[in-house]
């Protein structure tokens, strides 16, 4: 199967919110995520990238291995390839968050969930 790549202004609503991709070279891609409060990502990892985030909106708790920090505007975490993760909106606003992935393979095909509340990783 080959992975569909990620075009500008790709967006996509999840579960737990939505994104859109706002640029992108062909080792990189910048998307803005959008948390709705009370909503929280799938547990996940990621095989061909790793991922840095920068909190614009809210404050969110991220979930890194087995730390865990908040991020408030400005805030950034480097997730790096293999690493599982979570960010979870535990407040009553929206959190919005830039993500930056970088890698050999940027896709929605390399996402495996490990622990998923809206049972995606059946």
């Amino acid at each position: 199967m080959i992975p569909k790549t990620y075009s500008i202004g790709d967006a996509d609503i999840r579960p737990w919110g939505r994104w859109i991709v706002l640029d992108l070279t062909p080792h990189l891609v910048v998307k803005k995520l959008f948390v709705a409060p009370g909503k929280r990502m799938s547990l996940q990892l990621h095989q061909f990238r790793s991922e840095r985030w920068i909190m614009m909106q809210g404050e969110a708790l991220v979930k890194k291995n087995e730390e865990e920090l908040i991020l408030r505007p400005g805030d950034g975490v480097l997730i790096p390839q293999n690493t599982p993760h979570r960010l979870s909106n535990e407040s009553d606003q929206e959190v919005q968050l830039l993500e930056i992935q970088f890698g050999d393979l940027l896709s929605e095909d390399d996402i495996e969930r490990l622990e998923d509340d809206y049972g995606r990783n059946e």
